[in-house]
């Protein structure tokens, strides 16, 4: 029994002694820790540039006029994308976040910033110059901002600026667009939303369902059922 209870023991030494190694060989790799020293380079840092012409991962960026808003060193006055309801839509959502604190939900410059005695106004985007200007203006007032205004680089994605620019020429027009602008069917004025629950302040309003109106209605609604509808009206005069 002494002599096995010594085997036992020796065993339990070895297999912890095996098993302690191979926990120091996972925890001291041979690896540099971030930004600390290194003997191994000629300037000593464990940190490395990358090899010159690498890209990282989405950042190709091979369509040099979507990333810019320019040809060339000009600003570009055409969207590298065509412009639907989705793309006004999300640039609306992002203008109102970012944009109309000081620009203003009309882009007026009348925004809630100013009012509030911020140093300079921001100038309106329904003044000559801004109509005129190239939509790569816009794009790059965005990216690199002017004057007091920061730039949104980090914030904005390239995408949902020109979404924004779409928007910002949806404005624009809204504020000069004529009867002849206007397509056929469509009511002057518009009839306003409605809403099955208003705004709160701390919630957005909920739109209510859409209904058709009388002249769609007649215009969707069937001969047989007119005729029946007819029939079941001559009926409730008869009995009466």
């Amino acid at each position: 029994m002494p002599h096995l209870r010594r085997i036992q023991l020796i065993a339990a030494i070895l297999a912890a002694g095996t098993f302690t190694g191979c926990r120091l060989d996972m925890h001291v790799q041979p690896r540099e820790n971030p930004l600390s020293r290194s003997d191994f380079y000629a300037d000593q840092r464990s940190e490395r540039p990358p090899v010159e012409g690498t890209v990282a991962r989405d950042e190709l960026r091979a369509d040099t006029y979507f990333y810019t808003g320019k040809v060339g060193n000009n600003p570009g006055d055409v969207m590298p994308f065509p412009v639907n309801k989705q793309v006004l839509e999300r640039g609306r959502e992002r203008f109102n976040i970012f944009c109309a604190p000081c620009h203003s939900r009309l882009g007026d410059g009348n925004g809630f910033v100013p009012s509030r005695g911020f140093a300079r106004k921001p100038p309106s985007f329904h003044i000559a110059r801004l109509e005129k200007a190239p939509v790569g203006y816009f794009y790059d007032v965005i990216t690199n901002g002017f004057g007091i205004m920061p730039d949104y680089a980090s914030q904005i994605p390239p995408q949902d600026r020109w979404d924004i620019i779409a928007y910002i020429r949806a404005l624009q027009l809204s504020q000069n667009a004529t009867t002849a602008d206007v397509p056929a069917g469509q009511k002057i004025p518009s009839e306003p939303p409605t809403f099955r629950q208003p705004e709160s302040g701390a919630t957005l309003p909920v739109p209510a369902p859409e209904t058709k109106s009388t002249e769609e209605k007649s215009q969707n609604t069937k001969p047989e059922d007119m005729q029946s509808a007819d029939m079941k009206g001559n009926q409730q005069v008869n009995q009466q």
